[in-house]
């Protein structure tokens, strides 16, 4: 008597179960390619020019670089609240202490002025101590991130509104300004040139996906955003993993402080009030989970140029300027809900694959 053994078939590999598998990137790309296409439709003559499209580098371009830390933050499963705080206050600094401040100091005052260089250094190393403040308050008291990135952005607030006493300042070190205005490359398809700034993020874009995807450390980001206990079980030393990317992001909301003074050509300390939900929404509408492990700089490449068609589509039609803020809520919410959808598909997948 012989006895035979059932041998299971091979799961079938079909489009549908690519498609789903691959469902959370490509649904921000199709919006993305939904979004050129009306746009492009409604604005033939101007949409797709080299200027145009210029433009729209340019003005997501400091948000790239504040979102690239944001991500970092966001694989973990963390939140911070201070990114433009943080941002506007190493700008205040950064161009106070090159301009001259004048300090208090007993019966008189002292006028403090540095040298550019290191009134930048000093203001970019001040991003990075709030932000390693963040991540050691959070991991050695252990109080939600929430909580302690609150205090930090009303700290940070106070200190630029302090300094600045509500004034403007225009009188900015020349190298942000070269930073956030000038130009490279110039003719071509983009007229004048190609905006340095654009260049400076795409590079903070590169060397951010290169750790995450490259290195050891970028692989613990994603072993702790994933599974914190199972990280912790496997040696990683978690704490010290969200420290270090919370002086990242830091690092990177500084930086992205300090173009921004380049770019607009003064300081204040109202002027990144936006730049926190729409880091978060960039990285998010890329694809990139709040719940963390899910994500990367890819997904938040895409985010932005979401971010930036839309903004920039809008004026090109010339939607009305009290509408524009709920036309572009309505667009985003719904590149929201079709992320969230293309998420539950791969989680399906996934299901059925373990199946």
């Amino acid at each position: 008597m012989s006895i035979t053994t059932a041998v299971p078939r091979p799961k079938r590999r079909g489009v549908s179960r690519w498609l789903r598998q691959r469902a959370g990137g490509l649904a921000p790309f199709i919006v993305l390619l939904v979004l050129v296409l009306i746009f492009s439709i409604l604005a033939p003559s101007t949409f797709l020019t080299g200027t145009n499209l210029r433009n729209i580098f340019a003005q997501v371009s400091v948000l790239a670089v504040a979102a690239t830390g944001v991500t970092m933050i966001l694989l973990l499963g963390e939140i911070d609240l201070s990114i433009a705080s943080v941002a506007t206050l190493t700008g205040v600094v950064a161009t106070m202490l090159f301009e001259g401040t004048t300090i208090p100091l007993g019966a008189g005052t002292i006028v403090l002025q540095v040298p550019m260089a290191f009134a930048v250094l000093f203001a970019w190393l001040l991003a990075v101590i709030l932000g390693v403040a963040n991540g050691v308050v959070s991991t050695r008291i252990g109080l939600p991130t929430f909580i302690v990135t609150l205090a930090m952005m009303q700290i940070a607030d106070g200190m630029a509104l302090f300094f600045t006493k509500g004034s403007i300042k225009y009188n900015i070190p020349p190298i942000l300004k070269t930073l956030g205005s000038g130009y490279a490359l110039p003719g071509g398809l983009f007229g004048d040139g190609i905006p340095i700034i654009i260049i400076v993020a795409v590079v903070v874009l590169a060397i951010g996906h290169l750790v995450l995807t490259r290195t050891r450390f970028g692989r613990y980001i994603y072993m702790s955003g994933g599974n914190r206990e199972a990280a912790e079980l496997s040696g990683i030393n978690t704490k010290l993993i969200v420290s270090a990317v919370f002086a990242i992001a830091g690092l990177l909301s500084g930086f992205a402080g300090m173009l921004n003074v380049g770019r607009l050509g003064s300081a204040q300390a109202y002027g990144l009030t936006d730049m926190l939900l729409d880091a978060i929404a960039a990285v998010v509408l890329g694809g990139t989970s709040l719940f963390g492990g899910i994500g990367g700089i890819i997904n938040t490449v895409v985010g932005l140029l979401i971010f930036g068609v839309i903004g920039n589509g809008l004026n090109l039609v010339q939607v009305d300027i009290y509408l524009k803020p709920w036309v572009r809520g309505l667009v985003l919410l719904a590149a929201l809900i079709i992320n969230v959808y293309a998420m539950r598909l791969r989680s399906l997948s996934v299901d059925d694959d373990s199946a």
